[in-house]
């Protein structure tokens, strides 16, 4: 019950209506960190990643359930996190523990295909991989779905998914190289990690030798000329 005087606000209208007055608002309500940008300097940026929190609201609006009159999507935007539980829940037997496995559905065809048309959304069944892409890519912890009986809770932390003793260790580069291998989210070959970060052989080899020292990722192979070798997060 500590809620900031005026910001406390009901989006009403039409569905694009509702979607542009909350992204309008949590854009201008959403607390601001410095961080160090990639022209290696200190810029200001929003806590969650612009991109991360649309879609989850986005989605909230297409897929809640209409049927539960009742209730309405809720977005709570804290010092260190978002918020957005939406009426309903996942489809079928889904564990939302596992949500990058969750496979396409629409609650409401209808809603997804007219707001598709009108540039809203896609069709295409990957929001939330959108999500988890975006909030790696800040080296961010990866979202949380939480389910109720007639809920589900996305929640958007700004933790870092290294503690920042570890960071303030790593160099620049190598976190660079983290963050590729943790988008890319499987076991990847030297090769394949030079191709996504555009760094040198040698240098993404420095990196990744100084990452597996801290503990963070493993190679796997049978010897150093093993071309099935690779590289995981541990």
């Amino acid at each position: 019950m500590n809620l900031l005087e005026g910001r406390d606000i009901r989006c009403e209208g039409s569905i694009p209506e509702q979607i542009e007055k909350a992204s309008h608002a949590i854009a201008q309500w959403m607390p601001r960190v410095e961080a160090l940008a990639p022209d290696g300097k200190f810029r200001s940026r929003p806590i969650i990643p612009h991109d991360a929190w649309l879609e989850g609201l986005v989605n909230a609006v297409l897929h809640r359930s209409y049927s539960m009159a009742g209730d309405h999507i809720r977005v709570e935007i804290f010092a260190n996190r978002v918020e957005i539980e939406s009426p309903g829940r996942f489809p079928g037997l889904v564990d939302p523990n596992n949500p990058l496995k969750i496979s396409r559905y629409a609650r409401n065809p209808r809603i997804v295909r007219v707001c598709s048309d009108l540039g809203i959304s896609r069709e295409l069944g990957d929001g939330i991989r959108r999500i988890f892409e975006e909030m790696r890519a800040k080296g961010l912890t990866d979202p949380v779905y939480q389910q109720s009986s007639g809920s589900v809770r996305l929640v958007l932390s700004s933790a870092n998914a290294l503690p920042q003793e570890v960071l303030n260790k790593l160099p620049k580069q190598a976190v660079g190289v983290l963050d590729a291998m943790r988008l890319e989210n499987r076991p990847l070959g030297t090769g394949e990690i030079v191709s996504l970060t555009g760094l040198t052989r040698p240098t993404v080899l420095r990196h990744l030798r100084r990452l597996q020292d801290t503990g963070i990722i493993i190679w796997e192979g049978q010897s150093q000329s093993d071309p099935r070798a690779s590289w995981r997060l541990l």
